[in-house]
């Protein structure tokens, strides 16, 4: 990471970083007719969203949440500890 990346990334906050990972992500759900939308990151690093569309009941939305989503954010973000569906 160069110091210019490092220090954008300071100045963001962690629900900014997060939302930016979660619009990467954003258009590979639309593909399928769902969404998702970022309600919340705790103090405790756990990203909470809100699924919507094709998502709601669909029997892989948890497979995408934790092997899609959280994945990514935690790759990205290290200091995320996990991603949580919340209605």
């Amino acid at each position: 990471m160069t110091q210019d990346e490092q220090t954008s990334q300071d100045s963001q906050t962690l629900f900014q970083r997060v939302e930016q990972v979660i619009e990467r992500i954003r258009p590979a759900v639309q593909s399928d007719g769902g969404d998702l939308e970022l309600v919340n990151v705790t103090d405790e690093g756990v990203v909470q969203v809100r699924l919507h569309g094709a998502c709601i009941g669909c029997p892989s939305s948890s497979m995408t949440l934790h092997m899609g989503i959280e994945r990514n954010v935690r790759e990205k973000i290290p200091e995320i500890t996990g991603v949580e569906q919340v209605s």
